[in-house]
């Protein structure tokens, strides 16, 4: 997983300065949304927790947790967003635009500014209504009007309406702003003019919408949330009969599954094993063992990354929990910047079915497919493609100068390990307490969260308790930004299945030559397409309750066909020029990502061959499932 604040474009050198009143006004209004989004993040930690105790415990389950939790969550959504578009920090893919010009790019950072406050603007309206509409419903364990959840959206839409206003003030030339709204404008205007032409194009009007409006926005910089919202509901208002206000009854359906409340609650159990010093003690661990060994450090590194990835769900969160701990001893070694972050991006990829990977929980919303199932399921093609990186490494650093490197003692391993102990229990803490059903995929985080407190400040000390606030903040942000994109994408999967378009790609599917391994082959091919352009979550919402029962149909496992999909969609992911997650390593690792160009091919060729390894032998995946 990654945020778009790391390779985002920058604000307009040439911009105005911002006037005193609406910088005070958005310093104000960030922080009216920001205490509320940090104190929802311990709400909800405290609510799952309490219900875990409760039933195991005192054996009394709190009947109304769930709703509660559901209902801090929407409004935990939506503050979130606010926040990631106050930041700037909604995922978009800006490889292109990235290239041009510093006028230009000023241009395009206006036209995605324009463009979401477009989107706002239309669905403001339904929002309230629908909103209106929850109002009359009353809830069975709180008893209390649905309105209190409801109108987390239309109160959301509002704030990112206001700092949209703010940024297209502050951020952007007078000119730039003036341009994009006119462009805006006039393909909102024009579309809505022919829209009595397109209600005679039938399904013509998936790829004039789906494909010509969604791959424009996206190719353009504007963030995914809005190229796949604004393409929904031109498409819905202006070529069926559907009213417009259930599109936001989609989006809520989403974004709101509680199983997606995971995502929040592991990200930031990722930042907070950071902040306890819980990953620098498992990287010193694996330092202490393998340091010695040439391209030893490289091999910690893909080891950390993998141990890492099961506490944390959240791919940037663990590339900043391994890269500020081993990259400036593997600097002092030798190894090139371009190498280093190349290889932390190639781990990115290889790490994405480690549970608790969100990717996974999102299979799990989408597809109901058992998330105890993917948990046990990812564990070892992610080995298979960390085999294949080590062979790169063993290679590529065979003739390293290790005469200035001495071999830890063993008591000094012995008490890495000791030390290091308690962080290397959680990620068997975690994934024990889903499988053998002491807890939900949702709950578990809350065991991870309360378990990294105690251990933080009992055993390590380092528990910084003034950056608390910061990583709630962050938290809720990058949560935002991932839960209304799930949103977003679950309106647009709506959409296609309404129009006919899922019957027409399971007969075109199940037709194609060669049967499972055919399929196989072109999901591989789409997947890693899908996830250089889109970014995982999206690709898996929009296309996973579409693929996996053809998967079934054509006698795939459910749980080896997710972990294929999810591997192919990382190597997309973090492959370049397209792929924002390499961009995210980039910025993790501070390197000019065209230093890492060259050497990453070599990781990505081992991981695509871990890949087809993993494809082929089923039993990677499934074989430890139980029967």
């Amino acid at each position: 997983m990654h945020t778009a604040s790391e390779f985002a474009v920058p604000a307009d050198p040439a911009a105005p300065a911002a006037r005193s009143w609406l910088a005070t006004a958005d310093r104000v209004l960030g922080l009216i949304v920001e205490i509320p989004a940090a104190i929802l993040v311990l709400a909800e930690v405290v609510v799952l927790f309490s219900g875990i105790v409760a039933r195991y415990v005192f054996h009394a389950p709190l009947i109304w947790s769930d709703e509660l939790a559901s209902t801090l969550f929407l409004w935990l959504a939506m503050l979130g967003a606010v926040i990631a578009l106050r930041r700037g920090e909604h995922m978009r893919m800006t490889a292109l635009v990235a290239r041009l010009g510093p006028k230009s790019r000023g241009f395009f950072d206006a036209l995605g500014v324009v463009a979401g406050l477009g989107f706002l603007l239309l669905i403001a309206e339904p929002a309230f209504e629908w909103a209106l509409e929850e109002s009359f419903i009353v809830t069975p364990a709180m008893e209390i009007s649905a309105a209190w959840r409801a109108s987390a959206f239309p109160i959301g839409i509002g704030l990112m309406v206001i700092f949209s206003l703010i940024r297209l003030a502050t951020r952007t030339s007078l000119a730039h702003a003036a341009m994009a709204l006119v462009l805006v404008g006039a393909v909102i205007a024009g579309f809505w003019m022919i829209g009595p032409t397109l209600k005679t194009l039938g399904n013509y009007n998936l790829i004039i919408f789906f494909v010509g409006v969604v791959g424009t926005s996206v190719f353009a910089g504007v963030p995914i949330v809005f190229s796949f919202a604004l393409a929904t509901f031109g498409y819905l208002a202006l070529t069926t009969r559907v009213p417009t206000m259930v599109m936001v009854g989609r989006m809520d359906e989403g974004m709101s599954h509680l199983i997606l409340l995971a995502v929040p609650l592991f990200v930031f159990l990722g930042l907070l094993i950071e902040m306890a010093g819980m990953a620098k003690a498992m990287v010193r661990f694996l330092a202490s063992l393998l340091g010695h060994v040439r391209g030893g450090l490289s091999y910690v590194l893909i080891g950390a990354m993998y141990l890492v990835s099961g506490i944390s769900g959240s791919k940037a969160a663990d590339m900043a929990a391994v890269a500020p701990a081993l990259f400036p001893e593997m600097k002092a070694r030798g190894a090139k910047p371009g190498d280093l972050v190349a290889l932390l991006s190639a781990t990115g990829a290889q790490t994405e079915t480690i549970p608790p990977s969100i990717v996974l929980i999102t299979i799990g919303s989408v597809t109901g497919v058992s998330i105890a199932a993917l948990f046990t399921g990812g564990l070892v093609p992610g080995l298979v493609l960390a085999i294949g990186l080590c062979f790169v490494v063993a290679r590529r650093y065979r003739n390293d100068d290790l005469s200035q490197v001495k071999r830890a003692p063993a008591a000094e391993i012995m008490k890495s390990f000791v030390i290091a102990l308690p962080a290397l229990a959680l990620p068997f803490l975690i994934r024990a307490a889903v499988v053998e059903g002491v807890s939900t995929a949702t709950e578990v985080s809350t065991i991870g969260i309360v378990y990294s407190l105690i251990v933080g400040l009992l055993v390590y000390r380092q528990f910084d308790w003034s950056r608390l606030g910061t990583i709630l903040v962050d938290t809720a942000a990058l949560s935002g930004a991932i839960l209304i994109i799930i949103g977003a994408a679950s309106a647009m999967a709506w959409g296609l299945t309404q129009s006919g378009f899922s019957r027409t790609l399971v007969e075109i599917m199940t037709h194609l030559p060669g049967g499972a391994i055919g399929f196989m082959a072109v999901s591989i091919v789409a997947f890693i397409v899908l996830g250089s352009v889109l970014e995982g979550i999206p690709a898996i919402v929009l296309f996973g309750p579409l693929l996996f029962p053809i998967a079934k149909l054509v006698g795939i496992h459910e749980v080896h066909y997710a972990m294929v999909v999810v591997l192919a969609m990382g190597l997309g992911l973090f492959a370049p020029p397209f792929g924002v997650g390499y961009y995210t390593a980039c910025a993790i690792g501070k390197v000019n990502p065209d230093e890492g160009m060259r050497p990453i091919w070599a990781y990505m060729l081992a991981l695509l061959i871990g890949l087809i390894v993993v494809a082929a032998v089923p039993w990677f995946s499934i074989g430890f499932l139980k029967a």
